[in-house]
């Protein structure tokens, strides 16, 4: 992708010469006036701004300052037939990259223009790693300590440092994306980027857009061009979350980069050539969406090198103490509360409990029972009436005995719903899953709101 460069300068001259001096590396725009400049700093993507010293009227120092308070990123090189060492190092101290003076030397502005920009890059990439790494996604990270974990985590020692594809299953809200990050950040391209693309939140209309990038134009909006998650992921990690709620259309052109490693963005004819490892994660079971129609086989075998099963939280009874006295810390940081843990009776009930929602609805139980606990613990009282079997409410737990599983998430759903009125938002958030996930488990097992009995006495 080429860079982008603004040239503000009052003297439409030099404006046109260095426009045309510069256009066949980078995309260059010009203004001979700063307000016009502000202008197309808002509106495009700018990377680097050549400003004149003296601009009319206006200090360029002045330009300097706004530009780096609104659009801290793009590079300033300041430019002036009045260089001083005073005005250098004033624009320095400023936040200019660079400073040079007229007339101008083409390659020496060229080689300026690409150490400010391998500067950028850099400098991007530091701040990227430094969020990221502070972040903590070794095994540690997951807070479990089950039988069924330590498999998981067995498989995922093998894999991180192998650029093998990773298909990731389980149900909403197991942590599948919390293993992505840790096979990527603990592996071999941890120093790269990671990019995450929610395949089920995106319109179908976008998803590809989103994925492949596209060129200023490409169609209606495109007011500047945009680098893809793949060609952002370039040497790193891309995560294709919800990957079984791809559309067809988009899974054709999916298989095609994976198989030829290249991708051409949406209006251009250029093909960009890239290193991308692909993990991907479903809630869905691909084999069966492959037998409906809904899923391409072969996609699906070239997904499936390598697959992670995350087991569903009743399954791994022994992590929700461990996984609550976490959630417990956290949130009280973010809150500002001040609560110590769980009493016994409140931790039994836990334990009892199925969670369909999995380790995402733990965390909401958690928040908002420690938003109403009135002691210094959370009691079983302040745990919500899904998990106690309170009033009109069942208790789904493993002294169910006989209960299909199935049939314990079907009336743990509707029963959500129902004391929701059937605000599917609400539930949703309850329940620890995506609105998209609830609308699919209503259709599944064929949920509908009942209608109100009529009175014994007819009309």
């Amino acid at each position: 992708m080429k860079g982008t460069v603004l040239i503000i300068d009052d003297e439409p001259s030099i404006c046109a010469s260095l426009e045309f001096a510069l256009e066949n590396d980078y995309e260059v725009w010009s203004a001979t006036d700063p307000e016009k400049g502000y202008d197309i700093l808002e509106k495009e993507a700018v990377d680097l701004c050549l400003v004149d010293l003296k601009i009319g009227r206006e200090s360029g120092i002045n330009v300097l300052e706004k530009i780096k308070a609104s659009h801290p990123q793009t590079a300033v090189v300041m430019i002036t037939a009045y260089g001083t060492i005073s005005s250098s190092v004033e624009a320095l101290q400023k936040g200019a990259y660079s400073y040079l003076t007229k007339p101008l030397n083409m390659d020496e502005l060229s080689a300026v223009i690409e150490r400010a920009f391998q500067y950028q890059q850099l400098h991007k990439k530091v701040d990227y790693l430094t969020s990221e790494l502070e972040k903590k996604y070794d095994r540690d990270g997951f807070f479990a300590r089950s039988e069924a974990m330590n498999k998981v985590f067995k498989l995922m020692e093998k894999v991180k440092q192998v650029n093998t594809n990773v298909l990731i299953t389980g149900e909403s809200g197991t942590g599948k994306e919390l293993v992505a990050r840790s096979l990527h950040f603990s592996g071999v391209r941890s120093r790269e980027h990671f990019e995450v693309v929610n395949c089920a939140a995106i319109p179908e209309q976008l998803l590809e857009s989103e994925l492949f990038g596209y060129e200023k134009g490409a169609f209606t909006g495109a007011v500047q061009a945009k680098k893809g998650k793949f060609e952002a992921a370039h040497k790193g990690t891309i995560f294709l979350d919800e990957i079984g709620d791809m559309p067809l259309s988009v899974q054709v052109k999916l298989l095609r980069v994976l198989q030829r490693k290249e991708v051409t963005r949406l209006g251009s004819n250029e093909t960009l050539h890239l290193d991308v490892r692909v993990i991907a994660a479903t809630n869905k079971d691909l084999k069966e969406e492959v037998s409906k129609g809904n899923f391409r086989e072969d996609l699906y075998f070239r997904l499936n090198v390598i697959q992670i099963h995350l087991p569903p939280l009743r399954e791994r009874m022994d992590d929700v103490p461990l996984l609550a006295r976490h959630f417990i810390q956290t949130l009280n940081e973010e809150l500002g509360l001040h609560i110590e843990g769980l009493t016994k009776k409140a931790e039994a009930a836990l334990r009892n409990y199925a969670f369909p929602g999995n380790i995402r609805e733990l965390r909401n139980i958690m928040e908002s029972s420690m938003v109403i606990a009135e002691g210094s613990k959370i009691d079983e009282g302040d745990l919500p009436e899904t998990v106690t079997g309170g009033k009109d409410q069942h208790v789904y737990s493993r002294e169910n005995i006989g209960w299909s599983l199935k049939e314990v998430e079907k009336n743990h759903i509707l029963r959500t719903l129902e004391h929701n009125s059937w605000h599917r938002r609400r539930t949703a958030e309850m329940l620890g899953v995506s609105e998209r996930s609830l609308r699919d488990k209503i259709k599944l097992y064929e949920l509908t709101p009942q209608k109100p009995a009529e009175s014994a006495g007819g009309e």
